[in-house]
């Protein structure tokens, strides 16, 4: 059975395309414009995997991390951020907000859901 997968982002094309990889590749996906509907819809669902930009109005991805990890049904939940933020100390900035990886903007589709599979993998199937 493959995964449920929630995914966060404001812009539309990119948010389309991830749920369009991870869903011909048989996971279960719902998508959301934004922080404030992502944690929503992590309270209401069970989800596997969590991915979100970082750069959204409202509620971005920063604080639907601290939103998430502080909550103690969610905070086990897989967090990756999908996002352009490239500068000096971003990737440092995002794992200490509780991420638990980070993708690049733009994705690669050709490699997006391999990317996303170590997150995916039932623990201790080493």
């Amino acid at each position: 059975m493959k995964d449920r997968i929630l995914v966060v982002d404001d812009n539309r094309a990119n948010l389309d395309l991830m749920l369009y990889l991870l869903g011909a590749f048989g996971h279960e996906v719902v998508g959301v414009p934004d922080g404030l509907a992502a944690y929503a819809a992590a309270r209401d669902g069970d989800f596997a995997l969590i991915l979100t930009d970082i750069l959204m109005p409202g509620i971005d991805g920063y604080e639907l991390a601290a939103r998430l990890k502080s909550d103690a049904r969610l905070s086990a939940t897989p967090l990756i951020a999908v996002t352009a933020l490239a500068m000096a100390g971003d990737r440092e900035r995002i794992r200490a907000a509780g991420f638990d990886g980070y993708i690049p903007k733009p994705i690669e589709p050709q490699s997006f859901v391999a990317q996303i599979a170590a997150y995916l993998e039932p623990a201790g199937s080493d």
